[in-house]
């Protein structure tokens, strides 16, 4: 597309009908809420709270019984990957139409750029969950970094079993023209929240911080807003070392993205201080990795903003 499709007559009425469509019709998860996903979703998070897993402990905070986490909400409605895709027969849905239409004004490429979510109660065993998704708005044309573009926002509304609203998603999107000339494709920017601003801002001044409970002083990666094992809502940050070792990697082939070299070489690192991090390797082979190999910070400056952490082999040291 060459993005003179926005110039058309009508194209920007047609685009902002959208506003308020169903993307989404409401569509039940596959299956209700369950203790098993609920157990496989804490231990790969590795939260230890026992209200998703011990009956009793759940009970004793004046609970009905096991809870599951709220962040949850996403998966039980996940229609799965080969579902995902499949070919959709039939007439297009509403969100391949506004795709469509996007491409036409020259909108071919997307970044994710923010996600809130409101909960409303928590969930328990039995819950059958259903999704809908509409258009909540689609922006002007914007200038942005990465080039034109339209922000584009869409409410999810979780129901339960009764239709009683569990959850809300506002996600947002930027459907971008490349800006010309752009040798190499825009490596894709994480999502910056109030939970996690701390850590990119650190980023920046090659700093790598670790949330700290203000309250108990556990430390906790990724970034939230309650400390998992006392509660608390206060927090500060330490300064990590910078030393760890690999608890565990893989090295990603597919998809590729034309901003990184494949494969991908992708850890959990196991900091000194004894969180983990998801992060880069850099500095050795594929086959050069073992689990438990010692590895040291280094710092990812790509342009612009925001500098990432990325881990490479630690010095052998001197007999």
């Amino acid at each position: 597309m060459t993005g003179h499709g926005e110039h058309g007559p009508g194209y920007e009425e047609r685009l902002q009908a959208f506003t308020g469509r169903e993307l989404r019709a409401l569509t039940p998860a596959q299956d209700p809420v369950n203790q098993p996903m609920i157990r496989h979703w804490a231990e790969a998070m590795g939260d230890t709270n026992p209200v998703y897993t011990d009956d009793a402990a759940a009970r004793a905070t004046g609970r009905d019984g096991v809870v599951a986490p709220a962040s949850m909400i996403q998966a039980w409605t996940m229609p799965g990957y080969s579902a995902t895709v499949a070919a959709r027969p039939g007439a297009p849905s509403g969100f391949d139409e506004l795709v469509a239409l996007l491409d036409e004004g020259g909108y071919t490429s997307v970044v994710a750029t923010d996600s809130e979510f409101t909960f409303l109660r928590e969930l328990a065993p039995g819950d059958h969950v259903a999704v809908r998704e509409t258009v909540e708005s689609v922006s002007d044309r914007k200038r942005t970094g990465l080039g034109p573009g339209r922000f584009v926002t869409t409410l999810k509304t979780y129901t339960d079993q009764h239709g009683e609203t569990v959850a809300t998603q506002r996600w947002r999107t930027l459907r971008f023209s490349p800006a010309p000339g752009q040798a190499l494709a825009p490596r894709p920017r994480p999502a910056v929240n109030r939970d996690n601003a701390f850590f990119f801002e650190g980023a920046n001044r090659h700093r790598l911080l670790i949330q700290r409970c203000a309250g108990c002083s556990a430390l906790r990666h990724p970034p939230g807003p309650c400390c998992p094992e006392c509660r608390s809502l206060e927090w500060d940050t330490a300064e990590a070392c910078g030393r760890g070792s690999v608890y565990s990697f893989v090295v990603n082939h597919h998809p590729r993205h034309p901003a990184f070299e494949s494969p991908y070489l992708v850890a959990v690192v196991e900091l000194a201080e004894g969180t983990r991090l998801i992060t880069g390797l850099t500095g050795v082979a594929p086959e050069d990795v073992t689990i438990g190999m010692p590895v040291v910070l280094d710092w990812l400056d790509a342009g612009p903003e925001p500098t990432l952490p990325v881990f490479r082999p630690a010095p052998m040291e001197a007999p």
